[in-house]
């Protein structure tokens, strides 16, 4: 965990944003994979480790605004719990390392929350994402269970996404180190992968990286020759010659916090003539969008301009017409880049997704559009130094939207579908980096990992 001083600072900064309340903190249990005693790898909930940091289960933490009380709630290992689990160190031990000077049991905890809601007191809390978690507050606050998340604090919510949205150096650095962990995430699977195998030989490998690293994913590994398919975690699929690969992944640093890294390689380690066309699109695309980032700049700006590059680089290969700006107005490009340029990064790869994108991508001043491809933009907002985002354009041939598209004649004056009919089987490409927001403009997080045409060659070839 970091230093003491950290969380409680963390806490400080928060309790300024209320005047009276309870702020409610649901750490997370045990998942059971299939009985009790047989367990997922757990993962602590993201905003009780940013403030409280016990990366342990079976926590709970609140903040008393009334009373200036901070609370620990856990319970103790037993002797029988020690034979099995090993000794621990004690409740009390634990909240003093986050500098928490008062520490309860979990019944404390049901018995405190109910005297609260009885006696009228506003308890804050998240939108919970476990059933567990959902029940226990049904029961301690008397919410009935299917409206619990219809009883969430918005001010919590806003006040914990400002603040988590800015990342000190001290998570910078955590970020860094889950970098150096895609770093060799993707310098094998390139080394690696070649036709006759399957993707499963190499993801598997590549997942063994991360646990080599005493790591975890950042969330599933996506590995497809049929990079079509966004989130594709499928892995049966043979490696053919003439593919491209995609690769989207991540690891968790110590303490956490994600790295979230995409490349596209040839199968056979070099990219034949359309492959190497339609790839550099999307890689001007990428590395122009990030030029364009500074402070004060919405990232939907962002979006916007690497949807024009990538409409122009389209309408130069033919499978898009017409008029530019009104192309991309009307999100023609939506049918080759059907997704957002990127997302907020931190102890969540989609950070804070839980509490609702829209406090976390956008903001008050903001809505989100309702435009297909467009709509899919998580972040949205003006950007600010110390947020960590992703940039991740794409260009994909996905045969059903195609079809639907040109049995609709959707946007037909932007798009020749003849043309697009004969890339129907080229599959997807998409180029990922992720970015810090300095105080003059911007940096490209971790040691460099190929993207170049000529460097990702270079490593398919060891």
């Amino acid at each position: 965990m970091f230093a003491k001083d950290v969380y409680v600072s963390r806490r400080n900064a928060l309790k300024q944003k209320f005047s009276s309340g309870i702020l409610l903190f649901p750490g997370n249990g045990e998942s059971p994979m299939n009985y009790p005693a047989n367990t997922f790898p757990f993962r602590q909930d993201s905003t009780f480790l940013y403030y409280w940091g016990i990366d342990e289960p079976g926590f709970s933490a609140a903040i008393d605004i009334d009373n200036d009380r901070e609370i620990v709630f856990g319970d103790d290992f037993t002797v029988d719990d020690i034979i099995w689990m090993g000794p621990q160190s004690t409740v009390e031990e634990k909240a003093d390392q986050v500098g928490a000077a008062i520490t309860k049991t979990n019944y404390d905890l049901t018995v405190s929350a109910k005297d609260w809601a009885a006696s009228g007191r506003k308890v804050h809390f998240l939108p919970q994402y476990r059933g567990e978690n959902i029940i226990s507050l049904a029961g301690m606050l008397g919410i009935p269970v299917d409206e619990v998340n219809k009883h969430v604090s918005t001010e919590f919510i806003t006040a914990v996404a400002e603040q988590r949205n800015i990342k000190t150096a001290e998570e910078v650095s955590q970020i860094v180190k889950a970098l150096d962990i895609s770093y060799e995430m993707n310098r094998l699977a390139m080394k690696m992968s070649k036709p006759g195998l399957r993707e499963h030989d190499v993801c598997g490998r590549v997942e063994g990286i991360v646990a080599s690293y005493d790591s975890h994913v950042s969330f599933p590994i996506i590995f497809s020759v049929h990079g079509e398919t966004l989130h594709n975690h499928v892995h049966k699929n043979e490696m053919k010659d003439g593919q491209i690969l995609v690769l989207d992944s991540g690891a968790e640093s110590p303490l956490h916090y994600a790295s979230d890294i995409t490349r596209t390689f040839p199968v056979n380690g070099v990219f034949a003539p359309e492959q190497k066309d339609v790839y550099s699109i999307v890689l001007e695309a990428q590395m122009s969008a990030i030029d364009m980032i500074k402070p004060g700049v919405p990232y939907r700006d962002v979006h916007l301009h690497a949807a024009r590059v990538i409409t122009k680089g389209l309408q130069g290969l033919g499978f898009m017409k017409g008029d530019l700006e009104e192309s991309v107005a009307q999100g023609a490009h939506a049918l080759f880049f059907p997704h957002g340029l990127g997302h907020m990064m931190g102890l969540d790869v989609h950070d804070m997704e839980n509490l609702g994108e829209q406090y976390v991508g956008y903001g008050p001043d903001m809505e989100r559009s309702t435009q297909f491809g467009l709509s899919a933009l998580r972040l949205g907002r003006e950007l600010k130094p110390g947020y960590v985002v992703t940039v991740e354009p794409g260009i994909y041939f996905i045969p059903e939207l195609i079809d639907q598209w040109k049995r609709e004649n959707t946007l037909d004056a932007f798009i020749n579908y003849d043309k697009v009919e004969t890339f129907r089987s080229f599959g997807g490409i998409r180029i990922e980096d992720d970015v810090l927001i300095t105080e003059s403009g911007h940096e490209v997080l971790g040691k460099p990992i190929a993207k170049s045409v000529d460097d990702v060659e270079a490593w398919c070839a060891g």
